[in-house]
């Protein structure tokens, strides 16, 4: 039973090790596998705001050009798009010779400086113009294998959502971007002869493009930035601001500055910037890390705790070996040696688990990890691993047993010396404190995830269809679209905008002023939302103030004329009364009505500043239905899409869906944390129950001798129990004040979170304890219930 304890111990961590050394390996990997890796950077923006530290990497489309004609440092520079602009991100595709539409994810527009920075690898096509000319692509690997199995595309025509006025010709078939990079597009749009609005490409006031840069070998960075910031800012950014008559525009440069982000950087080290990209955090890598080692260790604490227990059972050994000869250190190399032999059979065992927990692991973290078996380094690794994990664990047993006396040992004395159990009491109650900071952090991350997802978020997201690709319909037809659907008696009400309160869907962020007071005021950032009459009452948003926007209305120009502002652009704007106040963003519009606050960001976020105006942005129509008949409901959808494009599959999801999608991480983060604590709280149990084993086969004479004189079996369960009882509790009172630090720092990175109650510490601490009452019982009632003539008449 113990070498099993030992060695399920030591698996079962070794196995989780592995699992979570296998995802840090992975993260730390990103972005390595550009030939010149090493000198590609991503510019990135800081803005020190009242205390505040604000990040982004949206630049106008100058800029790139302008660091490399400004900064010999600089060998190339380009950009990127991938913002929901005229394409990005996702668009309906098809080849010219197809009819029917496919779904795509992965599209950006980019330069031709981007293909070089990047050398990405082509498989068709040459790189060195394969975006140069206008109105051209390059296509990945596996696009071009789906599209145009056995061929080579270059030269091929493409369509982007219908869009027959822009035939899209192949330049070059790209490699698949690794796993293990920021950037995952299987399309590059070209950025040459595209211009985003009128003088779009010349224009520093529009911010809309992530640059990159490659600098020459030998560059000094933290100089590059100083004189990268001092350029930017002093020569182009800030005499627009004055131009402008911004208000503090001086000040406000001296609080700018800008950052050369090293391409590997970008995975881990983003987690405070606003880049829209889905990536890593440093911070969860140092948690996991810290997480396994106290697995290991826990293992290891166990080792410990059960050599030193059973120290009397070979006290004599150690001191017959001693009286014929053997010197110290044979008796210290003996039990290293079992330890290592302990240590190597869990390394075995614990690999093959882990193989076996990779799939649900892969589930678990969001990965598609893989064991590299053929890897040369990977045995090696393991066998070293597993020699300095058994010499570890086995060095204070193997001093402290080959410690012994050998006229104490051979007189007795030493027989009751495994009951000075003050180390293995310290390391019980750290292995509980262990597991109850764990399931404290569970409950928490739960309560957390429980607030979002029911927290009262100024909008109703419940029975609402959110259906994608509907500017493929073109403009006309998207209108004609809502108005057959609104005929379905199972719809209550249709709205056609791409700006959503999720993740996904369209932003535009602007700057606005108090009509006049465009030299005397700070302007207000905030966001610039295009939405039909419908949008508030599809999205239940409370208008409470003023009237809502109609086309009906001459006042309501789509583009200008009337806006609608929320709460909080009213009170950074000082608006008292704001229905009738005019405010400008370079045009003017007038308040007709205000909204109340909802949530258009995470809760990471305050509810910031947010201006809608009427218009027509076709890409999304969302549809609020009566759930009765929800299959038929979809069904009958479904077949009005089919009416108005017979070629292109529809496209939905459900807006709660997509809500409780924003929060993955944190989800994910919960279920790791449930799972490392139910592991923790095993391994814990598991040298508790092999203890409980033990003090009992020690103290079987007392029992007997107890029962004899008429003890109950509750009452010798209660004496064995009780001690163990004491360290758990023990363990509640160090680990809770450990976990309420660290789970109230976890929650600060919520603008709104719940707070911590203390029913949270009670339940942790109730089922540590009831868990280990359990463990202990079990050995206790088992000693209790034997017959006292055994233990009694032994010798």
């Amino acid at each position: 039973m113990y070498a099993a304890i030992k060695i399920g111990g030591f698996a079962f961590s070794i196995a989780a090790c592995l699992l979570i050394a296998l995802y840090i390996r992975n993260e730390l990997s990103y972005d390595k596998s550009y030939p010149d890796t090493g000198r590609i950077y991503r510019i990135v923006g800081e803005y020190k705001n009242n205390g505040t530290i604000e990040k982004g990497t949206d630049w106008p489309a100058p800029l790139a050009k302008t660091i490399k004609a400004d900064l010999p440092e600089v060998e190339l520079s380009g950009h990127l798009m991938p913002n929901s602009l005229m394409g990005a991100g996702s668009a309906e595709i098809r080849r010219a010779d197809k009819a029917e539409n496919t779904y795509e994810d992965g599209i950006t527009y980019a330069d031709q400086n981007m293909l070089d920075i990047l050398k990405l690898p082509m498989v068709y096509g040459n790189r060195s113009h394969a975006l140069s000319e206008p109105l051209t692509m390059v296509i990945s690997k596996k696009k071009a294998d789906k599209y145009f199995p056995g061929q080579n595309p270059v030269g091929k025509v493409m369509y982007l959502n219908n869009d027959k006025t822009k035939p899209y010709r192949i330049g070059g078939v790209m490699e698949n971007f690794p796993e293990t990079s920021h950037l995952q597009y299987d399309f590059l749009l070209t950025l040459s002869g595209m211009e985003f609005g009128t003088g779009e490409q010349n224009n520093w006031g529009n911010y809309n493009y992530p640059d990159y840069v490659l600098l020459h070998k030998g560059t000094n960075v933290a100089r590059f930035e100083k004189k990268l910031s001092d350029d930017i800012i002093n020569n182009y950014l800030l005499p627009l601001m004055i131009k402008q008559g911004v208000k503090g525009a001086t000040t406000a440069a001296k609080n700018f500055s800008l950052h050369a982000q090293p391409v590997t950087d970008i995975n881990l080290y983003s987690y405070d910037i606003e880049d829209g990209l889905s990536h890593g955090d440093i911070r969860f890598i140092w948690l996991f890390g810290a997480v396994a080692g106290f697995i290991l260790l826990l293992a290891c604490i166990n080792f410990i705790n059960l050599s030193t227990a059973k120290s009397a059972n070979r006290a004599k050994e150690v001191g017959l070996r001693k009286v014929i000869g053997s010197y110290r250190s044979s008796l210290i190399n003996q039990f290293l040696a079992e330890s290592l032999l302990y240590s190597f059979f869990s390394f075995i065992l614990g690999m093959l688990l882990a193989w076996i927990l990779l799939p649900y692991f892969n589930i678990l973290a969001s990965k598609s990890l893989t064991i590299p078996w053929s890897a040369w380094w990977l045995i090696p690794s393991m066998l070293v691993s597993a020699f300095i994990i058994g010499i570890l664990a086995g060095l204070y047993p193997a001093f402290y047993l080959s410690g012994f006396k050998p006229a104490q040992v051979l007189k007795g004395s030493i027989s009751n010396g495994s009951k000075s159990s003050a180390l293995r009491n310290t390391l019980v109650v750290f292995q509980f404190a262990t597991s109850i900071i764990l399931i404290i952090s569970t409950f928490v991350i739960y309560n957390q995830m429980q607030y979002i997802l029911n927290k009262k978020v100024g909008f109703d997201k419940d029975q609402v269809l959110v259906i994608q690709g509907a500017n493929t319909l073109g403009d006309a037809n998207v209108k004609s679209f809502k108005n057959e659907l609104l005929k379905l008696g199972s719809v209550k009400s249709v709205s056609i905008s791409d700006y959503l309160p999720i993740s996904g869907t369209k932003r535009n962020g602007n700057t606005f002023f108090n009509d006049g007071k465009t030299k005397t005021e700070s302007g207000v950032g905030g966001q610039f939302w295009i939405v039909d009459d419908t949008y508030l009452k599809t999205m239940g948003i409370k208008l409470v103030e003023g009237r809502n926007l109609s086309y009906a209305m001459s006042a309501d120009t789509p583009y200008a004329g009337s806006i609608i502002i929320n709460q909080t652009m009213a009170k950074k704007l000082n608006l008292k009364n704001p229905v009738g106040k005019k405010i400008t963003n370079g045009a003017t519009f007038m308040v007709v009505g205000v909204v109340q606050d909802f949530h258009f960001e995470t809760m990471h976020d305050q509810i910031g500043p947010l201006v809608l105006h009427l218009g027509l942005s076709p890409s999304i129509v969302t549809v609020k239905v009566n759930t009765s008949n929800m299959k038929a409901t979809l069904q009958a959808i479904t077949a009005t899409w089919k009416s108005f494009s017979p070629n292109q599959p529809i496209r939905y999801t459900f807006m709660d869906e997509s809500y409780a999608n924003m929060y993955a991480d944190v989800q994910r983060m919960g279920h790791i944390f449930t799972t490392c604590a139910v592991l923790a709280i095993i391994i814990a149990c598991l040298g508790l129950f092999a203890l409980s084993a033990f003090m009992a086969e020690q103290r079987s004479k007392e029992i007997g001798i107890r029962k004899v004189l008429g003890a109950t079996v509750s009452g010798i369960t209660t004496l064995l129990s009780i001690d163990f009882v004491k360290l758990v509790i023990l363990a509640i009172l160090i680990a809770s004040p450990i976990a309420w630090w660290a789970m109230n720092k976890w929650l600060q990175g919520f603008v709104y979170h719940s707070s911590i109650q203390w029913w949270v510490f009670v339940l942790a601490g109730c089922v540590a304890l009831t868990i280990a009452l359990l463990t202990v019982s079990f050995q206790s009632v088992k000693a209790a219930l034997m017959n006292p003539v055994k233990s009694l008449k032994a010798e």
